[in-house]
């Protein structure tokens, strides 16, 4: 057993409306708020730690942010 367990973990995407698009077309829950501005200010989409009936893959108990990356570590990493 880990202690802290791991609760959060964060992924910086190239383009996030088209994962949450994609993602969400095969099954992933969201939780609750959709796309929004985070902390830092760059836009955010949380993926539920939990699947459920309707939407059945989530994050396998660990809440997974999606981060929208800066244009510059999105043009970098061409």
């Amino acid at each position: 057993m880990h202690d802290p367990a791991l609760n959060h973990l964060g992924l910086w995407v190239d383009d996030l409306h088209a994962a949450v698009d994609w993602l969400g077309g095969k099954g992933v829950r969201f939780a609750p708020g959709g796309i929004r501005k985070g902390a830092a200010g760059h836009d955010v989409c949380f993926i539920h730690p939990k699947g459920n009936e309707e939407l059945p893959f989530g994050g396998e108990g660990v809440l997974i942010e999606l981060v929208q990356a800066p244009a510059e570590v999105v043009a970098a990493l061409r």
